[in-house]
């Protein structure tokens, strides 16, 4: 069989603190959701924003920086894939399904101790800090965030 992609990216805003929990491996465990928006005309002819709501989980160092700077109204920028669980349900014994989006990598966005929430989106060269859970940070690449790029050097 060919291989699939799996690939979800998420901007948008955290809509609780996140839930934090152990394995019993001592494997940390963020989850928590996180709200996109999109705007489109209704049958009137006017715009109307529509919020989708989209199940996260973290795992491991992602899931400790999750605990140590994420809260409602964070504003995220998530890599990761798509999964769905099914259980069996012990009161009704029915199947249960779950579908939630695993974090691969994800980037903070907004001001530290704003929350991002009233940021008006967008990326800043100082606020912006990435954490890639799949592979671990290294110094070797360079830090363009001082070149002084503007919209004019951009050739489209």
């Amino acid at each position: 069989m060919a291989k699939g992609v799996n690939k979800v990216l998420l901007l948008g805003n955290v809509g609780k603190d996140p839930e934090i929990r152990a394995t019993a491996g001592g494997t940390q465990v963020a989850s928590f959701t996180l709200a996109t928006a999109d705007r489109a005309k209704d049958a009137q002819g006017n715009w109307a924003d529509k919020t989708e709501w989209h199940n996260l989980v973290a795992f491991n160092r992602t899931a400790e920086i999750v605990r140590d700077y994420v809260k409602k109204g964070t504003q995220l920028y998530i890599e990761g894939k798509i999964q769905t669980r099914s259980w069996d349900d012990k009161e009704s014994g029915q199947k249960k399904y779950r579908t939630e989006i695993l974090v691969n990598e994800m980037t903070l966005l907004g001001k530290p101790g704003e929350g991002g929430g009233s940021s008006g989106g967008g990326y800043s060269k100082s606020n912006t800090a990435s954490y890639d859970q799949r592979t671990p940070a290294s110094s070797s690449q360079p830090d363009y965030a001082d070149t002084g790029i503007t919209d004019d050097d951009i050739p489209f």
